[in-house]
């Protein structure tokens, strides 16, 4: 990660860099305000896959997360 990967044959550019320049535009142009974003969202979905690992058992998840001890 870190470097830019090209986009499939026939497509302008790739589905992550469409979105990181959907987030900058969304931020008026402001790349550290769309860093900022994408982080305090990804901190929120953090929080909250927490909460749901400690609501839902290891096998209504069927393993996707392991047990806790």
């Amino acid at each position: 990660m870190g470097k830019r990967q090209n986009a499939p044959a026939g497509e302008a550019m790739s589905e992550l860099e469409f979105a990181a320049q959907h987030a900058i535009a969304a931020a008026g142009g402001d790349a550290v305000i769309a860093l900022l974003n994408a982080l305090a969202r990804n901190s929120a979905l953090e929080r909250e896959l927490a909460l749901s690992r400690a609501a839902v058992s290891n096998g209504f998840s069927r393993g996707w997360h392991k047990a806790r001890p």
